[in-house]
Parts: C-alpha cells; structure tokens; sequence
C-alpha cells in the first residue's frame, strides 16, 4: 500500500511521520517511511539544489523538470520495488506536490503539469493521501520557528495562498482518495486523528 501525507507550508507532515510509523508497527506492519523530493541520493542531491536560497533565479518550469527527474528516480528505486514485496510505504509529499505548488502556486498549465507528473511516476497513484490542512499564515509561522526556511517558503504569502487552494481543489476532484485533517488543532490532536485515518485505510485493503 502506498499511503502519502501532503499540505501547505508548516502543516506539521515531518514531525508526525516518525510517531506514525512508531505506531503502525507495533500494531505489525512493515512501514518503510521516506521523502520527496529524496528518498534516493540522486533525489536528495537534486532537493540540495531545489531548496537552496541561493537558487532563487530559478525559473517555474526548471523547478518542475528537477521535481520530475528526483520523482521519477524514486518511484522507480524505492516505491515500486517496496511495494512489490508487499510493505506499506510512506511518502512526506508526493506528485500532489507538484500540482499544488507549480501547477496552482506557480499558474502553469495545470493539463501540461499532468503530464509530466503522470511520465515521471509511470502513472503510479497513492492508495491513500492525507491532506494536513492548515492557515497558511499559521503554516508560515510555524516554519520560521522551525528554523527550516527554504527556498519556497520564501514565495509569497498569495502563492501559498494559491496551493492551499489548489490542494482544496484535489481533494474535490478525487475525494475518494484523500482524507482531509485540520492541522491547525494540537498537534496530539492531529497526530490521534491521523494514525485513525491510517490505520482504518490499512485494515479495510
């Protein structure tokens, strides 16, 4: 099973991750938590580069294609492989990410984003996304406190406006496969919420 945490800046994805994957296994599953983009070194090197504030000259389809070619690498390295020997794998972010921030927050051409992301994951989609919805002035915050300030956490306040909507959108679009939670309460709160939302996708495959 392929399950996938996605939200706007500061909605707390990383830190629940690992308290998740704590709890999952000890009800005996074999959970095998990564990242995008990451998760191989040829991702995580291109991460160095999409993060980098050095990097902000940057062009929007630049930073599409880079998202792709870390994507496409680890789809084809670690999910399918893992999937293959039947453990659930965990994604902070996934392909949703690159329709929320350079298809909604960037404007492109939404149909061309598509594309380009269904090529570089051979067309795999998550069993079960988990959107953590969260203000995203809140968000913002957050991450400034975190001291984990990157390149794209420095775009405007209207382009993280525009991907939380965009998110919004998705979950409209295909509710079926995502399961919305309000980042914005306690974090035990969110954290309760989403080993429930987990849990119940993994007993009912």
């Amino acid at each position: 099973m392929f399950i996938t945490l996605e939200g706007p800046e500061g909605s707390g994805k990383t830190s629940h991750i690992p308290y998740l994957v704590e709890y999952l296994r000890e009800k005996g599953y074999t959970i095998f938590p990564t990242r995008e983009p990451g998760g191989t070194s040829i991702g995580e090197q291109v991460r160095e580069v999409l993060h980098s504030l050095k990097n902000t000259e940057m062009h929007a389809r630049t930073e599409t294609l880079l998202y792709q070619a870390a994507r496409a690498q680890f789809v084809e390295q670690v999910v399918r492989p893992r999937l293959a020997r039947g453990e659930i794998v965990l994604s902070d972010r996934y392909a949703d990410s690159t329709i929320a921030y350079q298809g909604y927050g960037h404007q492109q051409d939404l149909e061309q984003v598509r594309a380009l992301v269904k090529y570089a994951t051979g067309g795999l989609v998550p069993d079960l996304t988990v959107l953590l919805d969260v203000d995203v002035e809140m968000g913002l915050k957050r991450k400034k406190k975190a001291d984990e300030w990157n390149r794209l956490d420095a775009y405007t306040v209207e382009f993280h406006q525009r991907v939380r909507s965009g998110y919004l959108e998705m979950v409209k679009q295909e509710p079926g496969r995502w399961v919305v939670v309000d980042a914005g309460k306690a974090w035990e709160i969110v954290q309760g919420e989403l080993k429930n939302v987990v849990l119940e996708k993994i007993q009912k495959a």
